[in-house]
Parts: structure tokens; sequence; C-alpha cells
């Protein structure tokens, strides 16, 4: 090795010149000039292009040179090997090329966000590796440090990875078991979680909500009208987050959300009080883009944690955007006569069987829409809240 310099590098003309131990510089009659590394595989004399230079320097060439013969000494063909790397995708892009084919059935972008984030945050030791080259221990050594802190967000992204292997395989770029398979192999080596259970989400006292309205109102924020409407609706922060103008019939105060944003995957529609459709009038004299919660980035919706960020910002505590649902739910339930399957159903709950589903054709839109207006009253602050509109115990779901 070290036959040639920099400056005969340089000045070379037309011919082949070597450098020691299999490595060459070639200078073809065009002047194109490049690296070769030749080397015996089987019996039989191979050369491997190693790149055109000054792309890949005097220095680089030896480097690469020196990998190359290592792997011909442990057994590897260095140009299949090159081919794989060249052709197999890292963890990281396959990852990503996953979740956005699997994205187009998501309901919410907090379901997208979970993914990109476990993905590419807890799974961030995988990344670069080949998806081919990925085994048991680099699985471990991802979920053992979440598997008992953090249990379901470990078997969330155990989940993910298992499907993302799946995929490599399918593809053609992986043959074998999945080393992140649990039945017969991870749940012999991981220790039993406890048993997952979903919890309640933190929600506040509805006694409270009257006074908490009148803060937020305070705000002068997309993200303060997005939260004061979710509080007025009951819905979901991401059927919030998602609604389009579209959606929308203020003229009827009836905004109705389809299915394909929906949790249980039905359309829901939802009766506005005279504030929520304030909110949206309001809204609708500024727009911007298609969504009518709108954010920072052009053609996109607030993010998932802005409204979180809003009760963040005003320190409460023991209280989360999902938690007003329960807040109307017990106020419906303690405060009022509304039927419990009114209440139900202006939570787009799933109502009984599916025997029971099948003959329950209305949605009871018109006594839906007294129940909101009866709870907007009561989040209305000052002398107007307060305000409990009871329905006789006899009203029932048609």
């Amino acid at each position: 090795m070290g036959k040639l310099t920099a400056r005969k590098v340089e000045t070379a003309k037309a011919g082949k010149y070597g450098d020691g131990e299999g490595l060459q510089f070639v200078v073809s009659s065009s002047g194109s000039r490049k690296w070769v590394l030749r080397f015996q595989w089987g019996g039989k004399a191979r050369e491997m292009g190693l790149g055109p230079y000054p792309d890949v320097s005097l220095e680089e060439a030896r480097d690469k040179a020196r990998d190359a013969r290592k792997m011909v000494r442990a057994g590897v063909d260095p140009i299949a090997d090159n081919k794989r790397e060249k052709t197999v995708p890292t963890f990281g892009a396959l990852a990503d090329q996953v979740a956005a084919d699997l994205s187009a059935g998501f309901r919410n972008d907090k379901h997208k966000a979970q993914w990109k984030m476990t993905l590419g945050v807890y799974a961030k030791p995988l990344r670069a590796k080949p998806v081919d080259a990925i085994d048991t221990s680099d699985v471990l050594a991802v979920l053992k440090p979440l598997w008992t802190a953090k249990p379901e967000t470990a078997s969330r992204l155990r989940g993910r990875i298992e499907k993302v292997l799946n995929a490599a395989k399918a593809k053609g770029y992986r043959a074998g078991e999945n080393p992140a398979q649990w039945r017969g192999h991870l749940e012999n080596l991981l220790p039993k979680q406890a048993k997952l259970t979903r919890g309640h989400h933190a929600a506040m006292a509805y006694d409270r909500v009257p006074d908490f309205v009148a803060d937020l109102r305070e705000r002068d924020a997309t993200a303060a009208l997005a939260l004061e409407f979710t509080i007025l609706t009951a819905v979901r922060s991401g059927e919030t987050l998602g609604a389009e103008w579209s959606e929308f019939d203020l003229d009827a105060k009836v905004w109705t959300i389809p299915a394909s944003r929906m949790k249980a995957g039905r359309t829901h529609r939802v009766p506005l009080s005279d504030r929520a459709a304030a909110i949206v009038a309001k809204l609708h004299e500024n727009r911007t883009s298609e969504y009518v919660f709108p954010g920072f980035k052009k053609d996109r919706p607030l993010s998932v944690m802005a409204m979180e960020m809003v009760l963040r910002r005003m320190k409460i505590t023991g209280a989360t955007v999902h938690g007003f649902r329960s807040s109307f739910r017990d106020w419906a339930g303690n405060e009022t006569s509304f039927p419990r399957d009114l209440a139900e159903t202006a939570l787009a709950h799933v109502i009984g069987d599916k025997a029971e589903q099948a003959y329950r054709r209305s949605d009871a839109l018109e006594r839906r829409r007294e129940l909101m207006l009866a709870w907007s009253n009561y989040c209305e602050p000052g002398p107007a809240g307060n305000v409990v509109a009871l329905r006789p115990a006899s009203s029932v779901l048609g």
C-alpha cells in the first residue's frame, strides 16, 4: 500500500496505477477516473468499483479497500454486501413508509402523531439499521427500558415494530421469524406486565366549568375558541381539530361529522347551541383554509396539543381536554332529568347490542338540541349561567 500520492493521482494520464494490495486507480482515454479493488473470491479474480475520482479521494479509496479486504477475510462477499446495502432500506425509512401507508386509515392526527413519535423516538436505535439486520437483541434493547416503566407505550411500540418488520418480509427484505413477535417468542424473554387498564381522563368538576369558560374567553386565540367549542359540543378533541367548513350548516345549526372521522365509524350529527354556532361564524369571517380551526402551518389544522397547551398556560391541573366530556356527562346525570340514552348519544357512544342498534334509526337530533342548549346555558358565565333545563323522565330516544 501507499505507492500512489495525491499528486500522482491528480496528474495521472490514461492507464492503470496500482497502490498496492489490489487497489488500482484507472484513467480512461476519455479522461474519466475511478478506483477499483481487485481481490480473489472463490478462487476467481474479481473487481469491485470503489467510486469515481475526485468524489472519492486517495485516502477514502484506501479506507474503502481496507474495509472490503476485511470482509473478504471474514468470508463476506463485499460486492454482494454493497448491493444489499443499496437495495435493503433502513428500519427508519421503512417505518416512515409503513406509517404513511397506514395513516390513510387513521381517524385522527393524534394516532398519526403517536406512530411517528414511538417509531421515531423510542425506536431510534433501530432506525439506521438495515431491516434485514435487526434481530431479537436489537428489539429487546429498545423495549426493556420501557417494558415495566411504561407498559402500555412499550406494548404499542412492540406491535408497531412487528408491523414494520412484517412489511419488510412481505417486500422481500427479510426472511425467517419476526424478532418482535410476541407469542412464542418475546413472551418468553420479557417479564409479564401488569394487566393494562384504560384509565379515565382527568376531568374538571362540572361546577367549575362556568368560571373556567369565563377565563377562557379572556384569551384571544384560535386554540381557546377550539377548546370552548369542544366543551360546548362534548366532542372528542380530534373531531374538533379536523372540522372542515363543508361539515357545517349554520342555518340549521347542525355540524355533521363524517363516519371516517368518528371513533365508532358512524356519522354523528351535533346540534349547535347559539354560542357554539357563534364561534364557528366568527371564525368563518376570517377563514384562511378548509379547516375551521387552522394551525400555523398552511392548510393544516391546529396541533393535537394546542388545546392541552391552553390548559397548561392557564395553570389548570387535574383536568384534560377529553375530560370535559366527563364533566358534561356528570352534569347531565346529576343535574338534569334528560334520559341517560340521550346523553350517551350526545357523546357518540354506541348504545346497546347490534340487534338494538339495528332498530335504533333516529339520532334524536332535536331532543339532543335541547340537551346541548341546556349545557351551553349552564356553561355560560355570569347571571345567565347555571341554567338547568329539565326534561320529563319519560322522554326516551326514538
